[in-house]
């Protein structure tokens, strides 16, 4: 028979907590259900360590991924997001200033869509435009347009920023663009991401719209650990 994993004996050992504190009545006790709260966030911080480690290539070096920053960076932040997603448009502004701040910054772009066919039309169109060399200027683009993001939106901003419109539907049907997705959807749930925006920065995952100044400190710790 094989051992338990850590993961599993945690969420055990909290489990038998929960129930000794309902047999005890305190379960619904404002203080125990923080302290309950706490210990899962840790349970699952410390998981996340884990399988961002495990799942290190994925993250950080598929080469279907298109990067932005300094390639050779020392820290890695990568960026799951959907552009019909609003807080998204936030977050990305404020990437862009931390890369703006920081030159030793690479910044992993993770085409997420989950709010229907109009944004994987969008993020197929996204990473077909890295054939033609434009895809951080369409990325900006598309997240900089303040309306639904669909079919023919998409096609309009491609030939404002240069990008040859036939062409680009031709690279669309490239199968391999559909498995990057796949694989970006599949990572996200790995890491139990179930939203955009979300990053990973260094052994961390920080779901929503992080500010500069939150971001900037959590690329100063992941520098500050030892790699590898």
């Amino acid at each position: 028979m094989s051992k338990p994993t850590p993961g599993l004996v945690v969420t055990i050992a909290l489990l038998a907590l929960a129930l000794l504190l309902s047999a005890l009545g305190a379960l619904h006790h404002p203080a125990v259900i923080d302290y309950l709260q706490q210990l899962e966030d840790r349970h699952l911080a410390a998981e996340l360590k884990i399988l961002i480690a495990a799942r290190g290539d994925a993250l950080f070096n598929d080469p279907a991924a298109p990067t932005a920053g300094n390639p050779e960076g020392d820290v890695a932040l990568v960026t799951f997001f959907d552009y019909n997603c609003p807080p998204c448009r936030e977050a990305a502004l404020n990437i862009e200033q931390a890369i703006k701040d920081d030159r030793s910054l690479k910044l992993v772009f993770k085409e997420f869509p989950i709010l229907g066919p109009t944004s994987k039309f969008a993020a197929v169109a996204a990473l077909a435009s890295h054939k033609q060399g434009k895809y951080e200027t369409f990325h900006r683009a598309l997240m900089g347009f303040h309306g639904l993001v669909n079919e023919r939106t998409t096609l309009t901003i491609a030939a404002q920023v240069g990008l040859d419109v036939e062409q680009l539907k031709r690279d669309m049907e490239d199968p391999t663009i559909a498995g990057a997705i796949a694989r970006n959807s599949a990572l996200a749930g790995d890491l139990y991401i179930t939203g955009t925006p979300a990053l990973v920065v260094g052994d961390e995952v920080m779901p929503g719209v992080v500010d500069v100044a939150k971001l900037q400190r959590a690329i100063a710790d992941a520098r500050s650990k030892p790699k590898g």
